[in-house]
This record gives C-alpha cells, structure tokens and sequence, in this order.
C-alpha cells in the first residue's frame, strides 16, 4: 500500500472506527449510546458485514446458536437454531439501520497508514479517500479477515480453477466436475455437504482430523418472536440456557482431566456416522478434544461415506498438471480446487502501518502478540483493539465478547473526558503482568496442547484463547482501572483548535 491513492480531503472525528462487520457496528452503536456522536467508521469494501460479507461459500452460516449471535440490545427473529450467512447479513444491516450506524460509515475507504502525533496527541490515519485526525481509534478488523494460501509447488500453473473458500468463485460450475478440497476445518464441514451432490467427484486432503460434535439444527417456529415480544424472561432464559451450555463445554476445555464425556460423545457421533472402520481411523484425532477449532455438524461425516467422495488424509505437496499429490503419495486428477486453509488468524494486515509511540505494531508484535485484556497495547495510546489476542474461546459467544470489551472502551473514553487528559496508554508493566497471569494459566489447558492449531499465531505462543471462564471475562472488562494507565495531559503549546478537540470537564486526577 501507498500514500499514492490518498485525496488531499482533510476529516476530523473524536472516535475512528476500522471496519463495518460485527464488531465495527458493535462498536460505532456502543459509543453513541454512551454519548460519543462524533464517531466515523472506515470500511475499505463497499458494503458493511464484514467476515459474513466475503465469505459466500454454499453452506456459509454461524456455528452457535442464533440467540447467542446477536446484540443484546437487538433481538432477532432468527429462521434456524443456527443461523446462515445471509440471516446474519441481513440482520446486521437492518441493526445499522435501526441505530443510526449506517449513516456513519465511509465506504471504500481503505486506511492506508494511521500514526499517533506526540505533539498533538491525536491519531492521523491517511486512506484512500483523505485524511482523518482523531483523538482515538477502535481497530475492528476481526480476526477471520485475511485468507491464508498454502505455498504448494506447482499450484499456480494448475490448468483448472482454484479460489479460496474465503472467496468463493460463484461463475464456476461444479456441476460434473472433479473437485480438489484442501483443509477440512470449519468452512469444509459446511460446503462439502452442499457441493457433494453436484460433483462427480470430490477428493478430500485432510492433514488432521477435527473432533466434530453434532448440530442441534432446527428450523424455528415464526410465532415464537412475537412469543419472546410477549414474555421477554422467556427469552432472556432461553439464552440462559445456550450460554450455560456452552460455558459447561468450555470447563472441560480449561481442565483437560474433565474431557472424557466429550470425546466419547464426539467418538459415539462418528461411530454412528461412519460405518467404515478404515474411513472412522482417519477421522479420529489423536490430540485431546478443544486443542484445536470446535466443530459441530451433522452432515459432514455422513458426505464423507458418499460414493463420490474420497477423504485422503494426507496434505498437499504438490501439484503437477492436473494432479494434485498428497505428501504419502496420493495422486488425484482435478478440474477444481479449492482451497479451504482458513484464515491468518490475529495477523492484523493494519500492524505494519499503525505507528505508535516507538515503530509499528508488526515491530511491538514480533516476538509476541500481546495486549491488555486484548483491548489496550502499551505504547499506542487511545488506541482499543476488538477481539484482539487473548481474547476468545472455543465456546464463547463473539457478540458476548464485545459488548463487554465496548462497556471497556467507553468507560476509558469517558474517563479521558471527564479527566481533563489528552491521552492515556496501558502501563508496559500492567500488560507484561497480564501476559505472564494469561500463558501461566494458558499452559494446563487443552488450548495449548497441540502447539500447532491457529490458536498459536507464533511458533510456541499461544495468541488467540483466554484461559479462564466467560464470567470471568466479562467481570475483568467490566471493571475499568485507571490506575493501569498512563495519563498525558494536553501541552501547553498547542493550538486553540487543538485545545477545543480535547476534554474540557477537569478532574483531580484521571478517573
């Protein structure tokens, strides 16, 4: 990226937000609701929706329950126990609409680089449509953002069609042809069943089995919104009842002893689906269950036992002509490959051109991606970072987890506000503390366990779970300290519009 394509456009907001998908609109609604109006999202694409807006793979929906994936202050009427992609999508444009959220984002706006000015203490962040100065930003990429591509010999003069499932090729008719699927995680296990059918073959490369748990799918009854609009503690027990669930799952994952009910469920699932014994061996994991990604379905095994489909478990090394090689030799003849490989997960593509207060964060996040209840790094002031390391599970609701790191940020805005400071940073020793708590907890748990999952963004460190409960979570972002930050007081040189950008409403001390 270049500063080439930026316009000479000059904008000014309090609050930048990056991204318009799930936590973009989270984030710009969480901030007017709190009082902050002067707020601008940034969008790079020309349409909101983030990660459900780029993946359109047939099959593409949520794999927890609907009533778990949805604002708690925008209650839907979801068609399914486990809502699709385009539910999801439209459900987060008619949210925008409703709040306001819409009016605000600036499509087609790429940031190009975002730089924080020590003698302002505000951000300038360059982008294709002008420059805009804030006095904070709130980075909303998500971590499901980038498509990782494996570096296969022979792959790029393959005669045939190859894309992403990130980035699926709708002109291309599977209808007949020979499929090539590589990778059997979580976008696998839904397309394969949807394109089964229209293949005349389809070889599976799958270099590790996933422990898969069934889907409670269910179509949902239209009366019971109108039901819920009637008795709202229906529905308030109704999520009760999901998130416990789903925190019941996650205790196991925190104390591995505990796994054995859940690996003979998921053992007695594939027993009950595949009758093969030689197919039912390739497909069960020799890791702990929850050391990788969790998958739930009820039709991927069942596809898998189809006579037109052959799982090789095995990765791809090479590709010569049309025939894709497995790494023990196996060769297939393809028309088509997709590449199911996932994403680089916690990989911000913005990390090179943010510049703080001593180089970038590619730089700070070289060794270690770290961050304060994933939200704050040191040596970025006013910066927040959603869904950022650390911070999920395999178990807990995304919306969950914002809404408790936004009740975060906007009590750190609004202790920057009343306090009279110009900006505050998350004190080097209060994050190191926390990473020290974080992998000292990390290291029992099955998140750690294989050392290979995408849960490790860096050989040998874990940089995507929290180790403790979703309680426990909540809690810890719900209780703002600011005594783990550092307070800058606005300079005394500064100009009278510099000045009139800041805080006004003084305070004996920041918080």
């Amino acid at each position: 990226m270049t500063d080439g394509h930026t316009s000479s456009t000059r904008h000014e907001a309090e609050v930048v937000v990056i991204g318009a998908g799930l936590s973009g609109l989270a984030a710009v609604i969480a901030l007017r609701r709190a009082g902050f109006d002067d707020v601008v999202v940034l969008e790079k694409s020309g349409r909101l929706g983030g990660t459900w807006r780029d993946n359109t793979y047939p099959g593409c929906g949520c794999d927890v329950p609907s009533v778990l994936y949805e604002y708690s202050f925008a209650p839907h009427s979801w068609s399914r126990g486990f809502a699709d992609r385009s539910e999801i999508l439209d459900y987060l444009g008619t949210t925008a609409a409703t709040h306001g959220a819409d009016k605000v984002i600036r499509y087609d706006t790429e940031v190009l680089s975002s730089r924080w000015d020590r003698e302002t203490h505000r951000w300038s962040l360059k982008t294709t449509s002008g420059t805009y100065t804030t006095r904070a930003v709130i980075v909303a990429t998500g971590p499901w953002h980038r498509p990782r591509h494996p570096d296969v010999p022979g792959l790029g003069t393959f005669p045939g069609t190859v894309f992403h499932s990130a980035r699926w090729n709708h002109e291309v008719d599977l209808t007949g042809q020979r499929v090539a699927v590589v990778g059997t995680g979580a976008s696998t296990v839904q397309f394969l069943p949807e394109i089964q059918p229209k293949a005349a073959h389809v070889a599976v490369f799958q270099s590790t089995p996933q422990w898969v748990l069934p889907k409670p799918d269910y179509p949902l009854p239209s009366g019971l919104h109108d039901f819920f609009a009637h008795h709202p503690a229906a529905r308030r027990a109704l999520r009760g009842l999901h998130r416990w669930t789903q925190e019941a799952i996650g205790v196991p994952l925190r104390h591995p002893h505990l796994l054995g009910p859940l690996e003979a469920l998921a053992r007695f699932h594939l027993r009950t689906s595949v009758r093969d014994r030689v197919l039912r061996r390739a497909l069960t994991p020799e890791y702990r269950f929850g050391g990788r990604r969790l998958i739930t379905s009820s039709t991927y095994y069942p596809t898998l036992t189809q006579p037109n489909v052959r799982l090789h478990p095995t990765r791809v090394t090479a590709v010569k002509g049309s025939d894709v090689i497995g790494a023990d030799g196996t060769r297939t003849r393809a028309d088509i490959i997709v590449l199911a490989t996932g994403y680089h997960i916690g990989d911000l593509p913005l990390a090179p051109h943010l510049h703080g207060t001593d180089g970038t964060l590619a730089q700070t996040w070289a060794d270690n991606r770290r961050a304060y209840l994933g939200t704050s790094v040191s040596g970025y002031p006013n910066l927040f970072l959603l869904l950022g390391p650390n911070l999920l599970t395999g178990t807990t609701a995304v919306p969950t987890v914002l809404e408790a790191q936004l009740r975060y940020i906007t009590a750190a805005l609004n202790h920057l506000r009343a306090s009279g400071a110009s900006a505050l940073d998350v004190k080097p020793e209060a994050e190191a503390a926390h990473q020290r708590a974080l992998h000292e907890a990390l290291r029992t748990t099955v998140y750690n366990a294989t050392g290979t999952s995408y849960y490790f963004g860096l050989p040998g460190i874990n940089t995507f779970c929290w180790p403790w409960s979703t309680a426990r979570l909540i809690k810890r972002l719900t209780a703002f300290n600011p005594d783990i930050y550092a307070w800058t007081m606005p300079l005394p040189t500064q100009t009278g519009t510099e000045r009139d950008a800041l805080p006004t409403r003084p305070s004996s001390r920041p918080g």
